[in-house]
């Protein structure tokens, strides 16, 4: 077994991990980042970086760079529901530098990140390497076992983070419970081609019975369609040709490329999960994004609350870690400061599920506007509100020097 040492070890290359690493090293704390794969490159994660994110990779000098980089940009949120063009929010009018949503893959976002961060001396980033349990002593977390392709390690840390996604492991190891809020809703997720003449628009339409989102990828569509919780076997069952006639009878512009989805290989499932652990923390160990919180992929705003965690923990914990181990006061401090706009938006996103897409979901005819969409319509200001929650979001989080 070998054996390794680090003021703080992060479980997970995630969002919320790799930033986590990148502001810890800049602060000058030795740190290990462990990630279970060989890169970045996975399909269908949330590839929506929002104005509170951007506005973090301005004060850290980056954005410039960053959006040097190949993406798209979502000024306003809108949706086709039945024959009706609903627009939902305008971001053009937040208090940040960018007034707009930049739509880029996860894995440019975090190559661009760990390109940075390894920049500093005290940054180390042990790719193909999974966090496989702690290591536990007197009563308080002083390591993690994990395995790489060589064997297993042993790592010795002041201070551990579970920043390792909603099946954390360490969660589980931990003993952590988790307090479930109910989603009534999954996710399949797939690509089509993007072709000459199609609208430039990510948009969200809503026909009988059914939700679809596709997301300007550059040359292809990231697609979603939106089933009833526990739907996929019932999907699975009326087949892939009826599938492909359900995208086409949503999106007509479509029909001449659903044959692309060759297998129900090309059509992946999200479970959607809304939930928190009740503790974030034990001695040692701190729980951080999905770990300590799965989010609804309503709004997307799920990888920028992970970033949040990640700047309020590394504006909270970095001059304790200089100096050895955080107290249990100090990190019970990252939970206070992230509890209450986790619960906030967790309860957003819960409202809007039951009161509008399972009421969505459930009609079999045209379906209508519901009331309070109808209102966004009518009067443009309200647009504003949910710009502020999607983009910015409840207390956003700000770099300290």
């Amino acid at each position: 077994m070998t054996a390794l040492t680090a003021r703080c070890c992060i479980a997970g290359g995630g969002p919320a991990g790799m930033m986590l690493g990148f502001l810890l090293a800049r602060a000058g704390v030795d740190v290990l980042v462990l990630e279970r794969h060989a890169d970045f490159l996975r399909d269908f994660r949330g590839d929506t970086i929002h104005p509170s994110t951007l506005q973090v990779m301005d004060e850290l000098g980056l954005l410039d760079e960053l959006l040097a980089r190949p993406h798209t940009k979502a000024p306003t949120l809108g949706a086709q529901i039945g024959t009706e063009f609903i627009e939902v929010a305008d971001l053009t009018h937040l208090s940040a530098r960018c007034g707009f949503i930049a739509l880029m893959p996860q894995w440019d976002f975090l190559d661009f990140l760990s390109a940075h961060a390894k920049s500093f001396p005290s940054f180390r980033l042990m790719m193909r390497t999974e966090a496989t349990g702690l290591i536990q002593q007197a009563g308080r977390i002083v390591g993690l076992h994990a395995r790489d392709p060589d064997g297993e390690l042993e790592i010795r840390a002041d201070l551990v983070v579970a920043a390792d996604g909603r099946h954390s492991v360490l969660r589980q190891a931990g003993g952590f419970k988790v307090f479930d809020l109910g989603a009534p809703i999954d996710v399949l997720w797939m690509r089509l081609s993007r072709r000459e003449g199609d609208p430039p628009l990510s948009l969200g339409r809503v026909g009988p019975g059914s939700m679809f989102i596709n997301i300007n990828r550059g040359d292809y569509w990231q697609c979603a369609l939106l089933i009833a919780k526990g739907g996929i076997e019932e999907t699975h069952a009326r087949g892939l040709p009826a599938f492909r006639a359900r995208i086409a009878d949503l999106v007509p512009d479509f029909a001449n490329r659903v044959d692309e989805l060759k297998t129900w290989d090309d059509v992946k499932l999200l479970s959607v999960a809304v939930n928190r652990v009740r503790e974030w923390w034990r001695p040692g160990l701190l729980l951080i994004g999905d770990a300590a919180h799965a989010m609804s992929p309503i709004g997307g705003v799920g990888i920028n609350l992970a970033i949040q965690d990640a700047v309020a923990t590394a504006n909270i914990l970095a001059s304790h870690l200089r100096q050895g181990a955080p107290g249990p006061d100090v990190l019970r401090l990252v939970q206070r400061r992230r509890e209450t706009p986790t619960r906030l938006t967790q309860g957003l996103q819960v409202l809007i599920q039951n009161r509008i897409i399972r009421r969505l979901l459930a009609m079999h005819g045209t379906p209508k506007v519901p009331l309070a969409l109808r209102l966004l319509q009518e009067v443009p200001h309200l647009r504003r509100i949910p710009a502020w929650v999607i983009g910015l979001g409840f207390l956003p989080e700000h770099v300290r020097e």
